[in-house]
């Protein structure tokens, strides 16, 4: 049976959850300094991808983020704090192979009607295994709940903003604290007992949204990446989009003033590397003589912000890699 795609677009929100192999009979995290090592590999993960933390809680087979994506990007950074995590476990284990049972599970969700749920959802866990974990939340120390209720102090790379706000109340901490205590709905509660759990989680506007919507979009978006061919080296995609661009002067006709040297040729080309190419962030840096991989992200970012708002742009990016393809093919 096929594995279902993954659904990913720029600020989508994911609940993410991996077990320990073994249908999780293998512990994840065997004490204090396995939990810290896993919290250390998401903030890096946080600071190299963008992406935003909500949520986590982990507990002694596995483990559950809330995770927003405003790179489009959960496969790529979830690949990162599992395969990172998974050596410095067994470095620290003295062992070696897989330690999860398989690829992550991520439910895309819909943020406005179940993003505040899913905190609570998340933070429960110590609660509702079989034998509670600990008597209070604020005494379980490896989910953000206590920072949530200023248990302790917060992490910086840890958002909290969004669920205050949801609240819509004055004294975030306690109103948080009293939420979390209600319980979770029997409908959400239902929801994750299924035996094989939906890959989305929302309510039928957000459903139809998807459907008629953004999987068209991305489907269609899917179909332009796919026309740089993999034998496309960063040389040739460089070269087709400089010799597009020296005949094509129309593009920087469609900028603002302001976005004149942010989209510049040379930048474009990066974009079209990472974003079409599918080439890492390493490896543009250094075909580009970058010093840091973190000037590639921040490059790509501001390409990415502009094709939000200009459709032309957007259109002139897939007629260079159409261009590219003629080049190569």
């Amino acid at each position: 049976m096929p594995r279902p795609e993954r659904i990913e677009y720029e600020n989508a929100y994911y609940h993410v959850m991996n077990r320990g192999r073994d249908r999780g009979r293998i512990n994840l995290f065997h004490s204090t300094l396995y939990f810290q090592t896993f919290l250390q590999t998401l903030e890096e993960a946080v600071h190299r991808f963008g992406i935003i933390i909500h949520a986590y809680c982990l507990m002694t087979n596995h483990y559950h983020l809330l995770i927003q994506t405003p790179q489009a990007n959960i496969s790529r950074a979830m690949r990162h704090i599992n395969g990172v995590y998974t050596q410095r476990h067994n470095r620290l284990a003295k062992s070696d192979g897989s330690i999860f049972r398989g690829r992550f599970k991520s439910i895309l969700v819909d943020s406005d009607a179940y993003l505040l749920q899913l905190t609570r959802y998340i933070h429960l866990n110590p609660l509702e295994t079989s034998r509670p974990m600990v008597k209070e939340l604020l005494d379980y120390s490896w989910s953000s709940y206590p920072a949530n209720v200023n248990g302790v102090k917060k992490p910086d790379w840890l958002e909290c903003e969004q669920t205050y706000q949801m609240l819509g109340r004055k004294k975030r901490y306690e109103a948080y604290a009293r939420f979390v205590a209600k319980g979770n709905k029997e409908s959400l509660t239902c929801f994750y007992n299924r035996g094989n759990i939906a890959s989305v989680i929302g309510d039928k506007d957000f459903i139809e949204w998807l459907k008629s919507v953004k999987i068209p979009e991305l489907k269609l978006s899917e179909q332009i990446r796919a026309s740089v061919p993999q034998g496309a080296t960063i040389g040739k995609i460089v070269d087709g989009t400089y010799a597009y661009l020296n005949k094509s002067y129309d593009l920087f006709r469609l900028l603002s003033r302001e976005q004149d040297k942010a989209i510049s040729k040379r930048n474009i080309a990066i974009f079209i590397c990472q974003d079409y190419g599918g080439y890492s962030l390493r490896k543009i840096a250094d075909y580009f003589g970058l010093g840091h991989v973190g000037s590639v992200s921040r490059l790509t970012s501001i390409i990415r912000s502009e094709l939000k708002q200009n459709k032309k742009l957007k259109c002139k990016i897939n007629e260079i890699c159409q261009y590219i393809v003629k080049r190569v093919t």
